[in-house]
């Protein structure tokens, strides 16, 4: 997430970080630490970057799935249209994006075939998956969102040397209680049945990896467990590392159970289309469609643009200066990996970012709903009468 100054701590008062208490845990065994990552919760999730036997599978299923009249390219009823929609990260930013469905909505927007998030886009994913039915509650949750309902703070001081992170995420996860129910669970796997797909990335710490989940894979299960780990899993995604705190997995290991340690997506990728884990183009082969074409949809919640603004000579002026240019400078990155991945795969790619003229730095908290309904009119505006999405990704000139 941008612009969450807490981080700011660790830069401000390095000199305390030597005598911070180690919270106990019983991490994996380092040499089990890729095995056991790769062997358990399958086949809920897989490591970015390894293709995986179980994704592929079921995205071959998804196709057959599929009824007849299912994305129909309207321009040729006798081909296939699969748009995918990327979200990214980027906090209350995630605003903007949910302008910019609702206005899509507005032009019809297709129903997609896959659905990514990460972040705050994870946050948003399940309801964009679900369709323009869900926009009100997006429109609810980016316009009236405090920071006091996303996160507590005590003595930073404290939380310093005793405790993981410097804010308590309580608020958030009453929120994701509140809206991902078993309701909203039952549909995600009806929309899985009917051959779409959703998957939520997080980042796993011991391992240094991207985890991909399957997300309708464990709305399927439809239980209270699965519940859980839906809302766990959002949760995990979302949780800005230092400044929230990290979630906890279970594992098992010849008889032994071990906690793999998670944080926000955006630590691995600050948005992604497949991770490396699927390969549409194979999977439809092997289900037998062949006349096919795709598209994918980006949709970027925060700026790119180089902004001229001299950066105040203090640790904190240089470390939010910085962290800034290392969040943009990965996100350009993450679009140019999935633009090359279109080109590979020959679909349509398209993209859209937040612009520059939008004034970010006027928020009162991190979450101001004020600076927050400003975004949400700025993507929804931007949509009309259609969205101007760019071909090319950043950096080269359509």
């Amino acid at each position: 997430m941008q612009n969450f100054k807490i981080i700011l701590y660790v830069s401000v008062f390095p000199f305390f970080l030597s005598a911070c208490s180690e919270i106990p845990r019983t991490p994996p065994p380092a040499e089990k630490i890729f095995e056991i990552s790769q062997s358990n919760y399958q086949p809920f999730r897989a490591t970015a970057g390894r293709l995986s036997d179980n994704f592929m599978d079921d995205l071959v299923l998804s196709y057959q799935q599929e009824s007849e009249d299912s994305f129909i390219d309207p321009n040729t009823p006798t081909r296939k249209l699969y748009p995918h929609l990327v979200l990214s990260g980027g906090g209350p930013n995630g605003a903007f994006g949910a302008g910019l469905l609702a206005g899509w909505s507005e032009q019809e927007r297709p129903t997609f075939k896959i659905v990514t998030g990460v972040s705050t886009g994870a946050l948003m994913a399940p309801f964009a998956f679900l369709g323009s039915e869900y926009d009100d509650e997006l429109f609810r949750f980016y316009t009236t969102t405090k920071s006091g309902d996303i996160f507590l703070l005590s003595n930073p001081f404290f939380r310093l040397l005793f405790s993981d992170s410097f804010a308590d995420t309580t608020p958030l996860q009453r929120l994701i209680e509140l809206d991902v129910d078993m309701t909203l669970l039952s549909k995600i796997a009806k929309e899985h049945d009917n051959g779409r797909r959703l998957y939520v990335a997080t980042s796993n710490l011991d391992a240094q990896s991207l985890m991909i989940w399957n997300m309708g894979v464990i709305a399927k299960i439809g239980n209270k467990e699965a519940l859980e780990l839906f809302r766990k899993v959002m949760l995990a995604s979302a949780s800005i590392p230092v400044a929230f705190p990290p979630v906890m997995f279970d594992v098992e290991h010849n008889g032994v159970t071990y906690d793999e340690l998670h944080v926000d997506g955006a630590v691995g990728a600050n948005m992604f289309y497949s991770g490396g884990v699927f390969n549409t183009v194979q999977a439809r082969e092997k289900a037998g469609i062949i006349n096919a074409t795709e598209a994918v949809y980006i949709i970027h919640n925060g700026q790119l643009g180089a902004v001229a603004d001299p950066t105040n000579r203090s640790i904190a002026g240089i470390a939010a200066r910085t962290f800034d240019s290392v969040t943009k400078a990965a996100a350009i990155g993450d679009i140019h990996r999935i633009y090359a991945t279109s080109l590979r795969q020959n679909y349509d790619f398209a993209w859209i970012t937040i612009p520059l003229e939008v004034d970010l730095t006027e928020a009162e908290q991190i979450f101001d709903p004020n600076l927050m309904r400003k975004l949400y009119d700025a993507g929804f505006e931007l949509s009309q009468p259609t969205i101007p999405w760019r071909r090319l990704p950043p950096g080269i000139q359509e």
